[in-house]
């Protein structure tokens, strides 16, 4: 079972399948250009194909730059199609210019061999892969490119190259115009990405590359191969580009990259980047990164319009995609913690949970001995969110004083065991927003 998929029955997928993917797309926004459109669009609505979209191994998780191709490869598989993912452990030995202003350090085989075991554990949560027509395959370029030597890559393939084609690739001239310039290495990126293609044309019978839009002169120079070699067509189609109203890259934060991987970008990380999206952009992501069905999609954009400060878009895109990557426990404690900040109580949490949600809070120590016996005026006075005991009595009278996010009216009450909100935090609150963690050990 896919997770991300679970919600989504057969009678949807089903209904999908009816319909033209190329249709469904196109509605929402996954489609920049593709190569001869209108034969492209009457050959998907009449025959189930084989796709590939690749991905760099350079790091050990995919991010949220990826998911539009990962979006791709699944809208297909859920139409009847098969996608296949293809891990570039050759190519990501030698970098993609594409998109980059300088060379990139070049990884060695041990390195691009774990992360591509990492990538496969991340896509099989949105792919299926199985033996069935529709299912996903997952394949690395380095098992084709090892054994195969330069003399015979030439005479096999670099002869069906033109200099001024390649020169002519934006990837290649945006580099080009730069003081640093390309290297060959670079320059050869393209046809080693077009030998792919025409590599799973031969073995899988793919038609079809996948791909953002600045892979396009990569794309086409293998469509281009496949028809010169083997004289038979070949499609591209990208996608578009994500920037957020901001004009921001999407995922590029102050921190920076958002990942698929818990060690890198935590669940509640993940949920917040998600939750944090423009006004502007959220019915829009909605589109592109989740299955949700257009009625329910326009429901929450007539909702964002009337009542934007409840920002049930941002809720509901934050939770499905934390739910795909992370699971629905986690994208549910994702929910729990971001209402925390607007006064929900805290209860079962984990140590590194409040720590993350309160990571800008004071800090107080404590002995774990003194619990059962400390009065909740002492804890508050020893925090410094009160200047006194008598102060911290006062402000217990008066209602504004919480525990773990729960109104107190007892001064005299002895703070337990039962009262950790966490393995070792409790959190106390004066007011609306004044906070202080107070670790027992």
């Amino acid at each position: 079972m896919i997770p991300y998929m679970e919600e989504n029955n057969k009678e949807k997928v089903c209904k999908n399948m009816e319909s033209n993917i190329m249709d469904e797309l196109r509605w929402r926004g996954l489609i920049a250009q593709t190569t001869a459109e209108e034969e492209l669009h009457e050959k998907l609505g009449k025959e189930k194909i084989s796709c590939y979209c690749g991905f760099d191994p350079s790091a050990s998780s995919l991010h949220v730059g990826n998911f539009l191709a990962i979006m791709l490869l699944a809208h297909f598989q859920r139409a009847g199609h098969r996608p296949i993912a293809l891990v570039g452990g050759a190519t990501g030995m030698i970098g993609d210019p594409s998109g980059k202003s300088k060379e990139r350090n070049l990884l060695n085989a041990e390195t691009v061999a774990h992360n591509a075991e990492c990538i496969k554990k991340q896509l099989s949560k949105f792919l299926k892969f199985d033996d069935s027509p529709s299912g996903a395959v997952l394949v690395n370029n380095y098992d084709w490119m090892k054994d195969y030597t330069y003399l015979n890559f030439l005479r096999d393939i670099g002869r069906y190259f033109r200099i001024g084609d390649m020169l002519a690739k934006e990837s290649v001239k945006n580099r080009m115009a730069r003081e640093e310039g390309i290297s060959y290495t670079e320059f050869s990126y393209q046809i080693l990405q077009a030998y792919d293609f025409m590599k799973l044309n031969e073995e899988f019978g793919c038609i079809l590359e996948l791909g953002g839009n600045d892979q396009w002169g990569n794309i086409t120079a293998g469509t281009e191969l496949i028809r010169r070699v083997k004289g038979s067509n070949a499609y591209g189609l990208t996608n578009p580009l994500i920037t957020g109203a901001d004009g921001n890259k999407l995922g590029k934060t102050v921190a920076g990259a958002v990942w698929l991987d818990r060690e890198r970008t935590s669940p509640f990380s993940f949920y917040q980047f998600w939750l944090r999206t423009d006004d502007r952009d959220a019915v829009r992501y909605l589109k592109l990164f989740t299955f949700l069905e257009k009625e329910e999609i326009e429901a929450l954009a007539k909702s964002l319009e009337e009542n934007p400060e409840k920002r049930e878009a941002q809720k509901k895109l934050a939770w499905e995609l934390t739910a795909a990557v992370h699971g629905k426990e986690d994208a549910d404690k994702a929910v729990a913690a971001s209402e925390v900040l607007f006064g929900g109580e805290i209860i079962n949490f984990t140590d590194s949970m409040i720590q993350e949600v309160f990571s800008e809070v004071p800090t107080s120590q404590s002995s774990r001995e003194v619990l059962g016996t400390i009065k909740l005026t002492d804890l508050i006075a020893s925090s410094g969110i009160a200047a006194s005991k008598g102060a911290a009595r006062k402000l217990i009278q008066q209602g504004g004083i919480y525990v773990n996010n729960k109104r107190e009216s007892a001064s005299d009450r002895i703070i337990s065991k039962e009262d950790l909100a966490s393995e070792n935090y409790i959190v106390i609150r004066s007011g609306k927003k004044n906070y202080r963690l107070i670790r027992f050990e």
